[in-house]
């Protein structure tokens, strides 16, 4: 134990929470820079958590940047030798004890929360002791001025990414933290998958199976132990669950009733959990999703994927004068509910008729308007002729992808009696060669016509 700073130290958090809040002041640039105005390394309980706060500090105020912890490992090495044996073990063990565990970040916004709360206290408080010596000697502007300035301290003052104090932070290592799209071709594109705080977008026409394509996407998720928030604007709740009954199962949906037991002994075992939300077509808007998703994290349930089936059934927030400038607004407001939520948002786009037995459908054909691909992270379109009705066949074009390679078409097999949908080659194609061979069987149909049609009137 060290002589605390006035009688007022960090003790009646208890260690761990110390311990963690130096953890997020080393890993947190903004934090740190926020908590570094109103904090003093005093108030720490022990020694070992005061020099790694100071040496922190001390490198940000020398060099004008944030330590990575690369950096900071050899700081550790090298400035704490002047401290006494016992000390030095506990600072490299605690350290050590950061870079090798998992911490639980759920509980840093409480840790942020309380000790920004009990630093900005401390300085205020000294704030008002050094007024009160004031009030004879002193005018009301000085005094005035006292407060404010310690109101002012340790208040948001992240103005954004600097490009110098946060050099290191665009050498760290980036996760996505990707949710599997079931589809191992597609995966491998977009690199593991949609990631959080992205938004992808389903086109296809009436019809080609927009919500089964959503629901074999969502059932990927739970398979991966995930948290999926299902928001349907279309069919009753039931039946989409009906429908990730069957993709889970491989029963076919007209059969579900006759194997009850089975799919309950089967849903019993996905890891992760499904919440379905009903509304009316066009009777919700962005807000009714946000506020849903507000009164179900006060229940502690964080989704890692929300599914919206449709974003062109939702009402707007706003009305335009133009039906076009609504849908843009809805998927931009889309993407933000994806980032403040940070998990991914997958939804869907319904063509105009000229997708309707298109062979390959691209951007130019999505309903309304095309400045709502802008905001979206990751496209693909479905395009099933009737042919391809008839034999469970179709294409899936990757029409945009931020994170990799676009513009290539996939065949797939898609079985809607049990929401079976499989990209059946590995190898993928551009839109030119697949028009051209649409048009080859095209052309040798008619050429086969024209031969029966010919050997009937020489009969």
């Amino acid at each position: 134990m060290n002589p605390v700073h006035n009688g007022v130290d960090f003790s009646r958090f208890g260690k761990s929470f110390q311990e963690n809040l130096c953890r997020i002041i080393l890993d947190d640039r903004e934090f740190c820079d926020q908590l570094g105005e109103v904090i003093k390394t005093e108030f720490f309980e022990l020694k070992y958590l005061q020099v790694f706060t100071d040496r922190i500090f001390g490198y940000k105020r020398e060099f004008a940047t944030h330590p990575s912890r690369e950096i900071f490992a050899t700081i550790l090495r090298t400035s704490v030798e002047d401290e006494n044996d016992a000390t030095k073990k506990q600072i490299r063990d605690f350290f050590a004890r950061i870079i090798s565990s998992s911490p639980d970040f759920d509980s840093d916004d409480y840790i942020k929360k309380m000790s920004l709360d009990f630093c900005r206290k401390q300085n205020l408080k000294e704030a008002m002791i050094k007024s009160a010596k004031l009030l004879q000697s002193s005018s009301f502007e000085e005094i005035s001025t006292i407060i404010n300035e310690a109101l002012k301290l340790g208040s948001d003052n992240d103005f954004g990414y600097d490009y110098l104090i946060d050099f290191e932070k665009r050498f760290q290592i980036k996760q996505r933290n990707t949710i599997s799209t079931g589809w191992s071709q597609i995966d491998q594109l977009c690199r593991g998958g949609l990631g959080k705080s992205e938004l992808g977008v389903v086109i296809a026409p009436t019809g080609a199976g927009k919500s089964m394509t959503l629901v074999h996407l969502a059932s990927q998720a739970l398979k991966a132990g995930k948290t999926v928030v299902y928001y349907t604007l279309e069919m009753e709740d039931a039946s989409i669950a009906s429908r990730f009954d069957s993709c889970i199962t491989g029963i076919p949906i007209s059969e579900l009733h006759e194997f009850k037991q089975e799919i309950l002994e089967n849903v019993k075992n996905i890891k992760g959990s499904l919440i379905i939300k009903e509304y009316p077509t066009k009777s919700a808007s962005t807000e009714s999703i946000k506020n849903h998703l507000n009164r179900m994290r006060t229940r502690g349930i964080n989704p890692d994927m929300i599914i919206v089936d449709y974003a062109d059934l939702l009402r707007p927030v706003r009305f335009k004068r133009e039906k076009r400038q609504e849908l843009e607004e809805i998927y931009e407001e889309l993407r933000g509910i994806a980032k403040i939520n940070e998990c991914c948002l997958w939804t869907a786009s319904q063509t105009n008729r000229s997708g309707l037995n298109a062979e390959v459908i691209t951007m130019e054909s999505i309903s309304e308007a095309f400045n709502k691909c802008f905001v979206a992270d990751f496209i693909f379109s479905l395009s099933r002729t009737a042919e391809d009705k008839i034999n469970n066949t179709g294409r899936f074009f990757i029409a945009k992808n931020r994170v990799g390679m676009d513009g290539l078409v996939f065949p797939i097999f898609m079985d809607p009696s049990n929401v079976n949908i499989k990209i059946i080659s590995q190898h993928a194609q551009s839109p030119t060669e697949v028009l051209k061979n649409a048009a080859k069987r095209q052309e040798e149909l008619l050429r086969e016509k024209y031969k029966q049609f010919r050997s009937g009137e020489s009969e």
